[in-house]
């Protein structure tokens, strides 16, 4: 796979770049900026080698229509604030564009295209709309790994019509997961949460034989406390999960991979009530387990101290309720004190994992922060992403 940074003259080269700016919005404003922050090295590297930028990108699931609610125009003037660059936002049909439409003015550096999946074409991964894509630009660049699970257009087959290489932060993604699934420093510690277990087996499966412990926490952990035999309440768990838990128990007996689960948690009776703290023989019907309790926090942390290596994906409790957000910052915490001293290499994934770690202010304390979310899973699954196949 090739990368851009290693591609030698750039200067005035037209560069497709496809990006992830598909950041949460609410009435135009952009409520989390993590997916910004992270496209701002390859821009920055591109504008410094005089290259012309022509941004593609997409936000929501518009079904190939157009949506105003899912303009990427403001997601446009965000960024043009943050790269102090004006940047050309281009709202047209995209079928009526011409090469020479674009870049008229010779000091014009980065025009953005208008949300990608305006058009049915590109989830469709249809060839023509991908041949005229290309027909602006004389390189491609994927810098969307979180895309990279997608048969799309802007993600696989323009890569037929122009010479095309990975960006800054998609080799950054990609070398990231593999020091948690192939480059490993052991011992290693996969610390999963989620409310099914059902949507995370295969990357169970997969991690098992590589990894010395899972952790399981949230709601994934309650199906694991009533196979077991305990009583949860009313707390979230999935039906029909025990063959799923057994296998998993199974595998990990002969892969001598340790599964922790809890032993003690803080119960609610509401997700807005206060935390109590109960043993699992105590747990009472109309209890709701939301987070971990000390002596299961205690063991967490004690297992990380031990760890060279630690994957987390999914918090430990509810944490929007500060009541409950006790577990997953105090892993949180415990990772930032050995990423401080450089004794464990740390990756963290998934949507309300990430929002832990901005509530902290803590993006920089871990190794990787991945917002990849389907292709971040993916991989873990051990699959062959399109995005990947397609550079290769």
């Amino acid at each position: 796979m090739n990368n851009i940074k290693d591609y030698e003259n750039l200067g005035s080269k037209r560069v497709l770049l496809r990006l992830d700016l598909n950041v949460p919005l609410k009435n135009g404003n952009i409520i989390d900026e993590t997916r910004i922050i992270k496209i701002i090295p390859i821009l920055e590297f591109l504008i410094k080698r005089n290259s012309k930028i022509l941004i593609i990108s997409h936000v929501g699931r518009p079904k190939g229509k157009f949506n105003k609610d899912l303009s990427l125009k403001p997601i446009c003037d965000y960024l043009e604030k943050k790269i102090k660059t004006k940047v050309n936002f281009i709202s047209e049909d995209i079928f009526k564009i011409k090469r020479n439409d674009l870049f008229k003015e010779p000091e014009e550096k980065v025009v953005f295209f208008e949300n990608i999946r305006f058009y049915e074409e590109e989830e469709k991964n249809e060839s023509n709309f991908s041949k005229h894509l290309a027909s602006f630009a004389d390189l491609f660049v994927n810098d969307a790994f979180s895309c990279s699970h997608r048969t799309h257009a802007s993600v696989c087959k323009i890569t037929e019509f122009l010479p095309s290489f990975a960006g800054l932060q998609f080799e950054t993604e990609v070398n990231a997961l593999k020091k948690v699934t192939i480059e490993i420093k052991k011992p290693i510690t996969c610390i999963i949460g989620g409310s099914k277990i059902s949507t995370k087996i295969d990357i169970i499966k997969n991690l098992i034989p590589k990894f010395n412990n899972i952790i399981f926490v949230g709601g994934m952990a309650n199906n694991i406390l009533s196979f077991k035999g305990n009583r949860i309440g009313k707390s979230i768990s999935e039906k029909n999960c025990e063959s799923i838990i057994k296998e998993i128990f199974e595998i990990s007996k002969n892969t001598l991979c340790e599964i922790t689960y809890p032993e003690d948690v803080l119960i609610g009776k509401s997700a807005d009530d206060d935390a109590h703290i109960k043993d699992l023989k105590d747990i009472a019907d109309d209890d709701l387990i939301l987070d971990v309790g000390p002596k299961t926090l205690k063991r967490i942390k004690n297992i990380i101290e031990k760890s060279k290596t630690v994957l987390w994906n999914g918090p430990a409790g509810y944490f929007e309720n500060p009541n409950f957000a006790k577990g997953s910052i105090e892993i949180a915490k415990t990772i930032i004190k050995k990423n401080k001293d450089n004794s464990i290499y740390s990756v963290v994934g998934g949507g309300d994992t990430v929002a832990v770690v901005n509530q902290l202010n803590s993006i920089k304390d871990f190794n990787f922060v991945s917002t990849a979310g389907g292709a971040f899973l993916e991989y873990l699954e051990g699959k062959e992403l399109p995005g990947i196949k397609a550079l290769n």
